[in-house]
């Protein structure tokens, strides 16, 4: 655990590798253990990696009162200062992508490349989780069993063959168990995505940009990366074949490689 003053907060960070600087926006109800731990590993050979976790999750400032996508960038955008780092890569995925396009649109040069992963901007066309997907995930945590929740939660953001991966399985649930995020702060996030709307102003984006999509994912559908792929000029898209939601986990090497291969078209 380290922790670094960011306004009137603390934020709880990770740092580690070789290179220019990464910034990695981790989801909702996500940590940063919650980054698959061969991805983040490869990652590290290449950048150097901050991870971190939002306020209200671990041993970051609890959160007080409502919860915005604008500041949660601002946090990313004083965290990013507070390490005295000018400028990074950027990679936000799910949740950390909607922070990501707030953080690109409101200080774009803080930013080298920008990368979008299983996200959504808002808007007409765009698509939120299924009623039965939600449904199935809320039923297992009022259930109270814990476990029952997490395996809920693993079902829901991976492809179904992959979910059958009984050492990919292990170190979800491990990390669930061991690092737990209050209901209260998912509902906080939750609300914060649903009131994200960033589709009318992605146009503003001059960043070389990546977005990256399970064509499987049941979280946020793969319309939505479609979607953001053709708001952002020039923005390439890779779409992940029979991919979930955490495209990371299922394709770890494939994720780091895409990533890296884009840092260096545009270094």
């Amino acid at each position: 655990m380290t922790l670094v003053r960011v306004g009137d907060i603390e934020l709880d960070y990770e740092r580690a590798g070789s290179g220019p600087p990464l910034l990695a926006i981790m989801g909702r109800s996500g940590t940063y253990s919650h980054w698959e731990p061969s991805f983040l590993a490869d990652v590290r050979g290449d950048f150097d990696v901050i991870v971190y976790d939002h306020r209200g999750v671990g041993a970051s400032s609890r959160l007080e009162g409502p919860l915005s996508i604008r500041q949660m960038a601002q946090d990313a955008a004083g965290l990013l200062t507070a390490l005295d780092v000018d400028s990074a890569h950027i990679l936000g995925i799910s949740m950390g992508g909607m922070i990501a396009q707030e953080l690109a649109l409101a200080e774009p040069e803080r930013i080298r490349t920008l990368a979008l992963g299983c996200t959504y901007c808002g808007g007409p066309g765009s698509r939120h989780t299924s009623r039965e997907v939600v449904e199935r995930v809320a039923q297992a945590v009022q259930s109270g069993d814990r476990e029952r929740a997490i395996r809920a939660s693993w079902e829901a953001n991976v492809s179904p063959a992959f979910a059958a991966d009984e050492a990919a399985w292990q170190r979800f649930r491990e990390i669930g168990l061991r690092r737990r995020v209050a209901l209260q702060v998912i509902a906080a996030q939750t609300q914060a995505c649903i009131e994200h709307d960033t589709s009318a102003r992605l146009g503003e984006i001059g960043l070389p940009t990546l977005v990256v999509h399970g064509t499987v994912d049941q979280v946020l559908p793969v319309v939505n990366g479609k979607m953001i792929a053709e708001l952002i000029p020039h923005a390439q898209l890779e779409l992940l074949d029979d991919i979930g939601h955490l495209f990371f986990w299922e394709r770890p090497q494939q994720s780091a490689d895409l990533l890296r291969a884009h840092a260096a078209a545009h270094a």
